[in-house]
């Protein structure tokens, strides 16, 4: 879908997990009377609440939410499913009269929207990927990982090492094409108008809310959603997608580590997340509006800055 005269309208919200994307998209939302599309690709399965700090149902029903709990953790989604369902949804909404707000710490979903990245259609090779699986279980997954970071580094810089699936894929498209994985993202003209706001916080509180929201998890049930997935037969397929939260706490309820390591190592993972997202919004990014989350007036600010983008 492509839109002959202008590129559509979007608010893109980004900023480092815990820094309160979720409220303040919300309270956007509700001042310039729009809509949100979740740009963080854990919300995307329906089975992963509690460890994804996904927004409540109550937040949804304030505000309507697009772009969670549409797959399950059997089916992942590709970077090119996520881009094509959000065109038409972004699409719809504009020609409704609202700006989405697009908000998530993806930062490859970021980088692909604002920048026009096009992925490869290379068709899926059952027979191929099930074969690197079996490589990554006979060698270990990180070290499956590091090959392809001395293959092709530009690939692996945008893969977290802990995401199996990500990281199978980007040797299936290099094995089946003979190419790097990175040489085969093109780039077109973006089809959106992105005004992209960034909330900043210092490291010292920031990691305060990351802790305080690891703990909040726990008191709130984690350790129940994750035996329930385990009941559930689907350890195998949310260890694929690396999600920081739960193969620690599998690997708690499994006796492999205590609670106390489960809880420290889930800090520690979630830090250096936060450490990589920082290299997808960077502080010197002159595309992204940077305001301070500890300024009363951030909000205002933001608002008219809005108003002054869009006219």
């Amino acid at each position: 879908m492509t839109k002959p005269f202008q590129r559509w309208p979007l608010i893109y919200l980004v900023g480092p997990t815990a820094s309160g994307k979720t409220d303040l998209a919300i309270q956007l939302a509700q001042h310039i009377n729009s809509e949100i599309i979740s740009a963080d690709s854990r919300y995307l399965y329906r089975e992963l609440s509690i460890g994804t700090a996904k927004p409540s149902q109550e937040e949804r029903q304030t505000v309507p939410h697009h772009m969670i709990d549409v797959s399950s953790v059997k089916d992942i989604w590709s970077l090119g499913e996520y881009l094509k369902s959000i065109e038409a949804l972004i699409a719809d909404l504009n020609k409704g009269g609202k700006i989405p707000i697009m908000v998530g710490g993806t930062g490859q979903y970021y980088r692909a929207i604002v920048q026009g990245w096009q992925v490869p259609k290379l068709p899926p090779n059952p027979a191929l990927r099930a074969a690197i699986e079996k490589w990554g279980e006979t060698i270990g997954f990180e070290r499956l990982y590091q090959f392809l970071s001395v293959i092709d580094p530009d690939a692996a810089g945008n893969i977290d090492y802990r995401n199996t699936r990500r990281t199978i894929r980007a040797w299936e498209v290099i094995l089946s094409t003979g190419d790097l994985f990175s040489n085969q993202r093109q780039r077109v003209e973006s089809l959106y108008n992105t005004l992209t706001i960034g909330i900043d916080w210092d490291r010292e509180n920031l990691y305060k809310r990351i802790d305080l929201r690891i703990e909040n998890m726990f008191a709130d049930g984690l350790i129940e959603e994750v035996e329930a997935l385990i009941k559930s037969g689907l350890k195998d397929h949310v260890k694929k997608i690396g999600v920081i939260g739960y193969a620690e706490t599998i690997a708690y309820l499994e006796g492999e580590i205590s609670f106390e390591e489960a809880v420290t190592l889930i800090k520690r993972h979630t830090r250096q997340f936060v450490r990589r997202q920082a290299n997808w919004f960077k502080p010197s990014d002159p595309h992204i509006h940077w305001f301070k989350a500890t300024d009363p007036a951030s909000f205002e600010k933001m608002l008219s800055l809005i108003d002054q983008y869009f006219g």
